[in-house]
């Protein structure tokens, strides 16, 4: 088989009416203009913490996803509901802290001792508290 000289790729410029209608339909979904720093994620769940990582206020539904009551939650740091070693918490704090905003996935520990995965994403709000709204991806066994 002879190999064929590289060629680079070109692109290729249509014009609007060659787009295919569905292709301009999904990008204008996709753009709708929302507020500034309007949260993504669905607030299933919420949390605030203050600086050093305690909750200062948390939804019934955080609550019951970890089996804890409110007055357990509260002023307990999340490092004590965090599955040990699946983050470095010293790090991905100070590096939020730099940022002002994150979002990703945490893996919590429920009062049992089950695994659950959760997509969160927070932001650092005017009153130096951190607001976090997360959704379960999975419960881990």
């Amino acid at each position: 088989m002879a190999k064929q000289p590289y060629n680079s790729p070109r692109m290729m410029q249509h014009p609007p009416e060659q787009v295919a209608e569905w292709i301009i339909e999904s990008f204008q979904k996709q753009l709708v203009v929302t507020e500034h720093c309007r949260p993504r994620v669905p607030p299933m769940h919420t949390t605030i913490v203050d600086s050093d990582r305690r909750y200062v206020e948390v939804s019934e539904g955080f609550c019951e996803l970890l089996g804890y009551k409110n007055e357990e939650l509260i002023g307990k740091r999340y490092d004590d509901v965090t599955a040990p070693t699946t983050s470095d918490i010293p790090v991905t704090s100070s590096i939020f802290k730099k940022l002002g905003y994150m979002h990703g996935l945490w893996m919590f520990m429920d009062r049992k001792g089950e695994r659950i995965l959760t997509r969160y994403e927070a932001w650092l709000r005017a009153d130096s508290l951190i607001e976090s709204n997360i959704e379960v991806v999975d419960r881990l066994r």
